[in-house]
C-alpha cells in the first residue's frame, strides 16, 4: 500500500500563499504607469494644437512651439518653417513611442508578473502579448528604448547649431551603448533559448 502523502499545515500553507499574493502590491505601480500615459497624451495633443494654431499664423503658439523644442535661430522666427515643423513632429513621434513603450510595459508586466489578462479569444489582443514572457519583454523594451534615442539623437542632429560638441558626443556615445546593450541582451536570450531546447533533448 501507498503511504499517503501529508497534507502541510495551515501556517505552512500561509506563508507561500501570502508571498505569491504579494505581487498583487505591483498593482498600484501599473496604475501610476497608466497615469503617466495620460499627462503624455495631453502633452501630445497640446503640442498638436498648438503646431495646427502655429500653422494659421497664430504666433502665441508659434513662440510656445519654438521654446518646447529649443530652437534658437539668428533670425526672429515670424512663421512656421520646416526645421520647426520637423523638430515639433519628431517630438509628436518620439511621445507616441514613449506611449508605446509605456504600454509594452504595463500590458506585459502585468501579464507576466502579476495575473493573466485571458485576453486569448479578444479581437484586439496585441500580436506580440500572445507569446509574451520575461525575456520577450525585455527584448522589446530595449528596442522600443533604442527607437526613442534615435528619435532624440535626430533631434538633436537637426537642432545642432543650438548644441556644444560634447553634447552632441555624449549623446552619440549613449546612443550607441543602447544599441551594444540591445545586442547583449538578444546575444544573451538567444543563448538562454538554445541552452533550454538542448536540456529538453
Amino acid at each position: 500500500m501507498s503511504t499517503p502523502k501529508k497534507q502541510p499545515s495551515s501556517a505552512m500553507q500561509f506563508r507561500p500563499n501570502m508571498i505569491f499574493a504579494s505581487r498583487w502590491l505591483q498593482l498600484p505601480l501599473y496604475l501610476g504607469l497608466i497615469i503617466a500615459q495620460g499627462v503624455y497624451v495631453f502633452s501630445f495633443l497640446r503640442e498638436l494644437l498648438h503646431l495646427v494654431e502655429a500653422a494659421f499664423g497664430n504666433q502665441a503658439a508659434l513662440q510656445s512651439l519654438v521654446s518646447s523644442i529649443c530652437y534658437k535661430s539668428d533670425v526672429t522666427i515670424a512663421s512656421l518653417n520646416e526645421t520647426v515643423i520637423m523638430l515639433v513632429v519628431l517630438g509628436l513621434i518620439d511621445v507616441v513611442m514613449i506611449s508605446n513603450l509605456l504600454i509594452m510595459v504595463i500590458v506585459g508586466g502585468y501579464e507576466t508578473f502579476v495575473s493573466r489578462m485571458n485576453l486569448e479569444e479578444h479581437p484586439d489582443q496585441p500580436e506580440w502579448l500572445s507569446h509574451v514572457n520575461a525575456s520577450v519583454l525585455k527584448v522589446k523594451l530595449a528596442m522600443a528604448i533604442i527607437g526613442i534615442s534615435s528619435i532624440h539623437l535626430l533631434k538633436t542632429f537637426i537642432n545642432a547649431a543650438n548644441y556644444s560638441e560634447q553634447m552632441l558626443m555624449w549623446q552619440t556615445l549613449i546612443h550607441i551603448t543602447f544599441l551594444l546593450s540591445a545586442v547583449a541582451v538578444a546575444y544573451t536570450d538567444k543563448l538562454m533559448s538554445s541552452t533550454g531546447q538542448t536540456g529538453k533533448h
